[in-house]
């Protein structure tokens, strides 16, 4: 199995990468959302829960994050994990998660557990500018999360733009390739696919 991560700002495009390279791969390739794997806390009020920061490394469970990645580099299963922004919970599923041949995992800190980043065949960090980021987490916000403006802002001031600063920005170092202009890049989307399936292709003959 070949994993491939995908990293960048809040809005970069990486689920949209993710999305088109995938397509772009064909059969035999899965999606992992980091975001599926904020850390519960079932204790906290709603509102409390609301007041955490959600772009810290480590308000993400990365050892059940590798975990499961480890499994299906084993040949198991795993179960599907989904997080409830709305209520700012967990909401696992009992879906069933098969190894496939390419993995794709994406997020704002996929590239911060040292250990995740060697399991990984290729990393991918995205460089957008961070005023189009801005824009296209309002848009996502307010369309898929039902936010308003004023939590928008008072969140992106708050963590966002200061957690990018410390960590995210950084990332790029790791990069194997930096991808610019979006996740609909179509030229670099061939590109990296046609590598991928080339690399499919070495390891079936060996």
């Amino acid at each position: 199995m070949l994993v491939i991560g995908i990293c960048g700002a809040s809005g970069s495009g990486k689920s949209t990468l993710a999305e088109e390279l995938s397509r772009a791969i064909g059969e035999g390739c899965t999606i992992l959302n980091h975001d599926c794997y904020y850390r519960d806390h079932p204790s906290l009020t709603l509102e409390e829960r609301s007041l955490l920061n959600y772009d810290e490394p480590e308000i993400f469970d990365h050892d059940l994050f590798l975990e499961d990645i480890k499994r299906l580099l084993d040949g198991k299963p795993i179960t599907r994990k989904r997080y409830d922004y709305a209520h700012h919970r967990r909401d696992d599923t009992d879906d069933l998660i098969e190894p496939p041949e390419v993995l794709i995992i994406e997020g704002i800190h996929v590239f911060y557990d040292e250990r995740l980043c060697e399991l990984m065949f290729l990393k991918l960090y995205m460089s957008v500018d961070a005023d189009i980021c801005l824009l296209r987490r309002i848009a996502r916000d307010i369309n898929e999360r039902g936010r308003t403006i004023d939590n928008i802002s008072v969140q992106y001031l708050s963590t966002v733009k200061p957690m990018y600063d410390k960590h995210i920005r950084n990332y790029i170092e790791f990069a194997d390739v930096i991808v610019a202009h979006g996740g609909r890049n179509a030229r670099i989307v061939q590109i990296l696919a046609g590598y991928v399936r080339d690399e499919l292709r070495l390891r079936s003959r060996a």
